[in-house]
C-alpha cells in the first residue's frame, strides 16, 4: 500500500461562501451536493410516475395543470399516448441515472469512503468537484428537453435504434429530445468516470496506517467494487451516446441499416446495425443494475452489523460475493436481448451465467439471514430499512429465474412482469438502501438525530406500499399486460383496469409517505436533537472523528492508526460491548482478517 496521504498537497480550508458551499473541494460537501441532487431528481421522478399512474387508472381524466407541462402533449389537461411515453422515458432516466446511481454511490461514497479508510480527502479533489458539476450539468440538459418544441424523447431509458437514431421522421419526440437525452447521459458518464477514478485511488492508495484491505468496512468494499464496475460500464455507454448524436446531427449510420423505410421515406443511411446499440447499451445496462444495488448491499451490511452487535458470519465471503456479482454482471447482458432474434446457442450462452449469478446473490442473502438468526437486533429506522432491503431483494430476485430462461422470457419480456422485477430489485431495494444509509449516517453528516417515530412511520408505509404497487405487476405480466401501453383497449385487458386503479392508489399513498421522510430530513437538519459523536456505538473510522460533523480534514492534525477489523462487537472484557478500530486495546481471542 502506498501512503499517498504523505504526498498529496491537501487543499486549505475554504474562506469564501462559494468555495465552501458551491465549488467546494471538500469531499464531504460534494457528498452532500450529490445527495441534494438525488433528492431533487427523486421528487421529479416521483411526480412523473404519479402522472403516469393516474393516466393508467383513469385514461381520459383531465389532470389539473398538466397542460402547463406540455400543451401539445396534454391538450385540455388530458395526456396523449405520446406524452405518456415521454413521461415514462424521463421518469426512468432520472431515477436510474440521477437517483439510484447518484445517491448510494456518489453521495454516501463521497462523504464516507475517505473517512472510512482514514484519509484526509480524495486524492484528486478538483476532479471530485468536477464530477459533481458535470453530473449536475447532465441533469440540467436532460430536464431542459421538457422545454423544446417536440418535448422529451419517448424512446424509453433504453432508446432502442433505429427509431432513436433517424430523427423526427420516426415520430414525435424523436428529434431534439433524443439529442438532448444522449448528450445528457454522455455528460453524466464523464462525471461518473471522474468519480470512479477518485474512489479507486482513494481505496488503494489513501488508506491510513494499519488499514489493510481486509480491514475495510463492507460499505467501503461496496463503493470500491462499484467504482470498478462504473469505470468499465460508463466508458462503454459514453461513446455509444456520442455515436447516437452523430447519427442525428452528422448523417452517420452507426445504428441505422441500409434501405430502411419509415413513414414511406427511404432513410439516407447505410451500413449501420440496430443491434449494435443494444450490445453497447446492455453491456452498460446490466452492470448498471449492480452499480445501483451493490452500494446498498454494503450499506445494509454495515448498518445491520452495528445494530446486531455482532459481525456477519463471514466478512470475506460477503466481499467475494459482491465481487462475483460485479464480474458476472458483464457476462449476462445478453439476456436483455433474448427477443432480438439471436442465435439459440447465444441465448443458451447468456442464460447459463444468468442462472449462475444467482449464486453469489443467494450467498449474500443466506449470510444476512444466518447472521440475523439469534441476534438481538436493535429496531430503529436504519435497521428496519435494511431488513426491508433484504425482503425486496429476495422477492424481486425470485422472478429473475423466470426471465433467465429464453423460453419464458420471450413470453414475459415486453410485459409488466419485467417492470415488477426490476422495480423491486433495482428500484425499491436500492431506495431502501439509501434510506437506511440516511437514517444511519445523518447524525454524523449534520450533527443531529432524525426523528425515529417519523422514520418508522415512513418505513411501514413505504414497505407495505411497495409490495402493493409492484407485486401485482407480476400478475399483470402473466395476464399479458404489455408494458408501455397507456390505455387498455383490448378486451382481455379490460378486466385488469381495477387492479391498475388499486396500484395507482397505492402509488399515490406510498409517494405521499415520502413527504414524511422529506419533512423529517429538513426538520431534523435544523431542529433535530443534537447527536453525540458516536450515537450508534459503532466501531468504524467515521465514528472516531474528533467532532460531529467531521472537521475539514476529517481527523484533525493527526491521521488515525487502525488496530482491528471494522466490526469488533460483543467483545468480552472491554469497557462496552465493542472496540473501535482506532483503539490499541488488545482483544482476547479476536480473529483478525488482516
Amino acid at each position: 500500500m502506498h501512503d499517498m496521504s504523505e504526498h498529496v498537497a491537501h487543499h486549505a480550508p475554504p474562506t469564501s461562501f462559494i468555495r465552501k458551499h458551491i465549488f467546494s473541494l471538500d469531499h464531504k460537501v460534494i457528498g452532500k451536493q450529490y445527495y441534494g441532487l438525488a433528492l431533487l431528481a427523486v421528487l421529479i421522478g416521483m411526480v412523473l410516475s404519479w402522472l403516469m399512474r393516474i393516466h393508467l387508472g383513469w385514461t381520459n381524466y383531465a389532470i389539473p395543470g398538466l397542460e402547463l407541462l406540455s400543451k401539445n402533449g396534454a391538450p385540455g389537461n388530458v395526456m396523449t399516448p405520446e406524452f405518456y411515453l415521454q413521461l415514462m422515458t424521463m421518469h426512468a432516466t432520472i431515477m436510474v441515472f440521477f437517483v439510484l446511481t447518484t445517491a448510494p454511490f456518489a453521495a454516501f461514497g463521497n462523504y464516507f469512503l475517505p473517512i472510512q479508510v482514514g484519509a484526509e480527502d480524495m486524492p484528486f479533489p478538483h476532479f471530485n468537484m468536477m464530477s459533481f458539476w458535470v453530473t449536475f450539468v447532465g441533469f440540467v440538459v436532460l430536464v431542459s428537453s421538457f422545454f423544446v418544441p417536440d418535448g422529451p424523447t419517448l424512446g424509453g431509458w433504453t432508446q432502442y435504434a433505429p427509431l432513436s437514431a433517424v430523427g423526427k421522421v420516426s415520430g414525435p419526440g424523436q428529434g431534439t429530445g433524443v439529442v438532448l437525452w444522449a448528450i445528457s447521459i454522455a455528460i453524466f458518464c464523464v462525471g461518473q468516470l471522474l468519480g470512479s477514478l477518485n474512489f479507486i485511488t482513494t481505496t488503494l492508495d489513501m488508506r491510513t496506517r494499519g488499514m489493510s484491505m481486509w480491514r475495510l468496512p463492507l460499505s467501503a468494499w461496496a463503493w470500491f467494487i462499484t467504482s470498478c464496475m462504473g469505470l468499465t460500464a460508463f466508458a462503454v455507454l459514453m461513446p455509444a451516446c456520442i455515436l447516437l448524436v452523430l447519427d442525428h446531427v452528422a448523417g452517420t449510420s452507426f445504428f441505422v441499416p441500409a434501405n430502411l423505410v419509415i413513414n414511406d421515406q427511404m432513410q439516407p443511411h447505410s451500413g449501420g446495425s440496430t443491434l449494435l446499440w443494444q450490445h453497447l447499451f446492455w453491456f452498460f445496462g446490466h452492470p448498471e443494475v449492480y452499480i445501483a444495488i451493490v452500494p446498498g448491499m454494503g450499506i445494509v451490511s454495515h448498518v445491520l452489523i452495528t445494530n446486531m452487535r455482532k459481525p456477519m458470519l463471514s466478512h470475506r465471503v460477503l466481499v467475494y460475493s459482491m465481487g462475483a456479482l460485479a464480474v458476472l454482471s458483464y457476462m449476462v447482458y445478453g439476456h436483455h436481448m433474448f427477443v432480438s432474434g439471436m442465435n439459440p446457442v447465444s441465448s443458451l450462452a447468456f442464460s447459463f451465467p444468468t442462472l449462475i449469478i444467482t449464486i453469489p446473490s443467494t450467498i449474500l442473502v443466506l449470510i444476512w439471514l444466518g447472521s440475523l438468526y439469534g441476534a438481538k437486533l436493535r429496531i430503529n429506522s436504519a435497521s428496519l430499512f435494511s431488513l426491508g432491503f433484504i425482503s425486496m431483494f429476495i422477492a424481486g430476485g425470485v422472478s429473475g429465474f423466470f426471465l433467465a430462461q429464453p423460453s419464458t422470457d420471450i413470453m414475459l419480456h415486453a410485459t409488466y412482469f419485467v417492470v415488477g422485477h426490476f422495480h423491486m430489485v433495482m428500484g425499491v431495494a436500492a431506495m431502501f438502501g439509501i434510506f437506511a444509509g440516511t437514517y444511519f449516517w445523518f447524525p454524523k453528516m449534520f450533527g443531529r438525530m432524525m426523528n425515529e417515530t417519523l422514520g418508522k412511520i415512513h418505513f411501514w408505509f413505504s414497505f407495505v406500499g411497495a409490495y402493493c404497487i409492484f407485486m401485482p405487476f407480476h400478475y399483470l405480466g402473466m395476464a399479458g399486460n404489455v408494458r408501455r401501453y397507456q390505455a387498455f383497449v383490448n378486451d382481455y385487458t379490460q378486466g385488469l383496469i381495477p387492479l391498475h386503479r388499486f396500484i395507482t392508489v397505492a402509488a399515490l399513498c406510498t409517494g405521499a409517505a415520502q413527504f414524511v421522510f422529506l419533512y423529517n430530513l429538513i426538520h431534523s437538519r435544523f431542529w433535530g436533537e443534537p447527536a453525540t459523536d458516536n450515537p450508534w456505538q459503532a466501531t468504524s473510522l467515521e465514528w472516531s472523528t474528533p467532532t460531529t460533523p467531521p472537521p475539514h480534514n476529517n481527523f484533525g492534525d493527526k491521521l488515525p492508526e487502525v488496530f482491528h477489523d471494522p466490526y469488533q462487537y460483543g467483545v468480552e472484557g472491554s469497557a462496552g460491548d465493542y472496540v473501535m478500530q482506532t483503539s490499541p486495546e488488545q482483544i482476547k481471542g479476536a480473529v483478525e482478517e488482516a
